[in-house]
């Protein structure tokens, strides 16, 4: 699998821009058995070299995010929950569920890429280099919280390695109806820092389906954040 082509940056035009910042990775891992359910059968599992498949929480900050026929963004509180495929030979990224503080953001990823997110409250507070994000899904009792400390940089990841693996995704997949649909996103790699991880509340794991996990989780990284161009989304053909 080529892992290097989808870093490239389409020729096509882009669809809008957005800024990412302040993104905390907390990844676990699974056995295939647990997460292949919970994937729609028109994509492959992608698993890393150690069989299992790993599953992160990336919550963060969404910055400027608009298309680009329009002239101002909106900004927001945005927390995936996420797993990694492939579709044709191509790596990717499928997300079991979003949250996003914005109604509007919320409704237009629905409608226009088939994302399943959801509105909820979340808040970001710094103190003394500890960072809180707690996000509640609206009308429900769905909510993470995530409590952490910024360390040492690592800088971009090198291919080949895990973090170059779990960070560096650029493709995206949805399914509706059997129909699979693409969007890729273009950024320079992540700066990629240390991060340790104070507390957690990883309710959105198990809202998801999987059973809550065991003990810590298996890699933790923060990035303070890379600026976005969107591409797509285009529907796969046959």
């Amino acid at each position: 699998m080529d892992r290097i082509a989808p870093t490239r940056r389409p020729s096509a035009r882009p669809s809008g821009s957005q800024t990412w910042e302040k993104l905390l990775f907390v990844h676990y891992t699974f056995p295939v058995s647990l997460v292949r359910p919970l994937v729609p059968k028109e994509l492959e599992l992608d698993p890393w070299e150690d069989g299992l498949m790993w599953v992160g929480i990336v919550p963060f900050e969404m910055k400027d995010i608009r298309p680009n026929f329009v002239p101002f963004g909106i900004d927001f509180l945005e927390t995936n929950l996420r797993t990694y495929v492939s579709r044709k030979g191509e790596p990717g990224v499928f997300f079991f569920s979003l949250e996003a503080s914005s109604l509007l953001a919320v409704e237009a990823a629905r409608f226009g890429w088939g994302l399943p997110y959801f509105h909820a409250d979340m808040s970001l507070h710094e103190h003394e280099g500890v960072v809180r994000y707690e996000t509640a899904r609206r009308n429900t009792n769905v909510r993470s919280s995530f409590e952490y400390r910024v360390g040492k940089e690592l800088g971009a990841s090198k291919p080949g390695t895990l973090e170059h693996f779990l960070l560096e995704r650029y493709l995206l997949f949805t399914v509706r109806d059997g129909v699979v649909s693409k969007g890729h996103v273009h950024h320079v790699p992540y700066p990629a820092f240390e991060a340790e991880l104070l507390s957690v509340d990883d309710g959105l794991v198990r809202a998801a389906g999987l059973p809550a996990p065991e003990g810590r989780p298996a890699s933790v990284h923060y990035s303070p954040g890379v600026e976005v161009e969107v591409f797509g989304p285009w529907e796969e053909r046959e």
